[in-house]
């Protein structure tokens, strides 16, 4: 099972307490009325799907209700940092940098932990 540590009540909780709301820092277009069918269908539909880090969105629907974000390695399906939403990604290169690390450890990460989401 995976334990997911939420940011606002502070504890490790099963996922079953959790849903996805998928990749975060997506930005919505200031002007979507001013996109081409092209533009507003890549903001959409078009993600990335990185082996490796992944930057995502999740709620707590059975606890506070609240949106944070996850840094998931998508290979070893651990989450290595949460933080609160309109939060900066943590730079995970550095051990300060992990403001909610979770005790499932990252050491399996290795040199991937300095990865950043390709714009």
């Amino acid at each position: 099972m995976l334990l997911i540590p939420c940011p606002y009540c502070g504890e490790d909780r099963p996922e079953i307490e959790f849903r996805y709301g998928g990749e975060a820092h997506v930005a919505r277009p200031a002007d979507p009325s001013a996109r081409t069918d092209a533009e507003w269908a890549d903001f959409l539909y078009m993600r990335t799907n990185p082996k490796g880090l992944h930057a995502e969105r999740w709620r707590h629907t059975h606890g506070c209700g609240r949106f944070f974000n996850a840094v998931r390695h998508t290979v070893t399906d651990r989450i290595l940092a949460t933080y609160k939403a309109g939060e900066p990604r943590p730079d995970l290169s550095s051990p300060e940098g992990t403001p909610s690390a979770s005790p499932q450890g990252s050491e399996e990460v290795g040199a991937e932990a300095a990865a950043e989401r390709k714009p």
